[in-house]
């Protein structure tokens, strides 16, 4: 195994990391031609998944609870159980990508979710809507972490923060798209015999199903095996992320990467935060059209209105995600924008009486900083794992975690107790940025006991088989 330590060329302290050496134009045409395929392609897929996974809301608004004689009880139920199906096939599903590669897999799932969302039109008593709801979440579960994965392929560290938002921007396009979508189809009602709400499920779950075809055609497995790159492309991206990998080069699937997730501190330290960032966010895009429809909107404009906040909420996604890459930082760039989310919940608590212009703008601002936070949190995530096993089952078991918030949103806002979710929110976020501060903190003081090590020690912590990201010249992004 290749040690590098202070004094080798590849070693730089001012930077805290390896820098791979090569023709710097050459690299950001390799990175421009990656983005055309990667990004497009994974940000399709995740607005697909996100608006099959929040449209139960926009079809709440337009009637699915009265159509199919639903209790505020059982529509809870409905939201929380699509998380217990999420939660157990998490880090299953993020081992079999690993094996097949995620072409296959992400593509195959997709097929079966958008037929699942599809058939949700179908559902005419609770027990049905769980069912469905519940293998929903099975099969969407490949999407999310297997994206973080995905780019962690073809991204060295510091640049997955701005790829990772430009991706999850599309789950507030998703808000944007969907609230106006379901404003339109909602019109719908009683064509074909079939209530607008069941024309949201068919006509959102179709595009996703025929995007499966076009996700097996195009997504790439890895550098190596990526048609659209040329051999000397393929070479090229893979020798950088050799470099910026350091000791973590492994590629194979590793039992010992495997057993070594579940003693590592950073997993936990990780999961926590993530939570707590999640159960807020779940919450609000659940619960978005019931919250706008508060301000005294009629049920079709509350549709409408959820348009504007998350358009805005996705240009500040992707503006912290620029930023986070461009200072190669997480820590803050994940803290300050759930700070802003603090400030948002607090204004719409304490604005409750006030104008619907008011409670809206304090709505958006909300909206802004808890999706913001993303990027950051997940690429401080998939930055901080060494070892494409390790990586991928961390990642998997951290996002398994976090959403078990989702299991907990659908209980955060009650019918006409709008107050009482926002100030659970505000809870959670509040102890979620001492958290953040904390886990960067940590992280710098590991760096700096690394960088002091001296030779004899440094030796001894080097020495094993698979260290990854435990090797003492593998350097933390804070």
């Amino acid at each position: 195994m290749s040690i590098k330590k202070e004094g080798s060329p590849a070693y730089s302290k001012e930077e805290d990391h390896v820098e791979f050496t090569s023709d710097q134009a050459l690299i950001a045409r390799l990175r421009r031609k990656i983005d055309l395929r990667l990004i497009p392609l994974l940000s399709l897929m995740y607005l697909f998944s996100f608006l099959d996974r929040v449209n139960i809301g926009n079809a709440k608004v337009a009637g699915l609870e009265k159509d199919i004689g639903l209790t505020p009880q059982e529509y809870s139920w409905a939201l929380s159980i699509f998380f217990i199906g999420y939660i157990i096939a998490e880090t299953p599903s993020q081992m079999l990508l690993k094996k097949v590669g995620p072409r296959k897999w992400i593509s195959l799932c997709m097929f079966i979710w958008g037929t699942l969302t599809m058939l949700l039109a179908a559902c005419n008593t609770a027990a049905s809507l769980y069912a469905t709801r519940f293998f929903l979440g099975i099969f969407e579960a490949a999407l999310f972490p297997g994206a973080i994965f995905t780019l962690t392929l073809f991204y060295a560290r510091r640049e997955q923060a701005l790829r990772n938002g430009l991706f999850f921007s599309t789950a507030t396009m998703a808000g944007a798209f969907g609230g106006v979508f379901a404003y339109g189809i909602a019109r719908m009602e009683g064509v074909g015999g079939l209530h607008g709400w069941q024309w949201i499920f068919i006509l959102e779950g179709l595009p996703t199903v025929l995007f499966s075809f076009v996700t097996f055609r195009l997504l790439p497995d890895s550098p190596a095996t990526a048609s659209f790159l040329t051999a000397e492309e393929q070479d090229l991206c893979t020798r950088r992320l050799n470099a910026d990998a350091g000791p973590a080069t492994q590629t194979n699937f590793s039992w010992k990467q495997f057993r070594d997730v579940f003693v590592d501190w950073k997993v936990y330290m990780h999961m926590f935060p993530y939570i707590l960032t999640m159960t807020p966010l779940y919450a609000l895009a659940l619960f978005m059209p019931t919250i706008v429809r508060g301000f005294n909107y009629d049920a079709l404009t509350s549709q409408l209105m959820t348009a504007p906040a998350y358009a805005v909420a996705c240009l500040c996604t992707v503006l912290a995600a620029l930023s986070s890459d461009r200072h190669a930082e997480r820590g803050l760039h994940y803290a300050i924008p759930t700070l802003v989310g603090v400030v948002g919940y607090i204004l719409l608590i304490v604005t409750e009486h006030k104008s619907a212009a008011v409670r809206y703008i304090a709505l958006t601002i909300t909206v802004s900083g808890v999706f913001s936070s993303v990027p950051s949190m997940t690429s401080w995530i998939s930055s901080n794992f060494g070892g494409q096993t390790k990586r991928a089952v961390a990642i998997g078991l951290i996002v398994s975690f976090g959403n078990c918030g989702g299991l907990i949103s659908g209980y955060v806002y009650k019918e006409d107790q709008y107050t009482r979710g926002h100030a659970i929110s505000l809870a959670m976020l509040s102890v979620g940025v001492v958290l953040i501060l904390l886990l960067k903190y940590l992280y710098i003081r590991e760096n700096r006991r690394r960088r002091n090590l001296t030779p004899e020690q440094f030796e001894k912590e080097a020495s094993g088989e698979e260290l990854c990201d435990w090797h003492p010249s593998w350097v933390y992004i804070s």
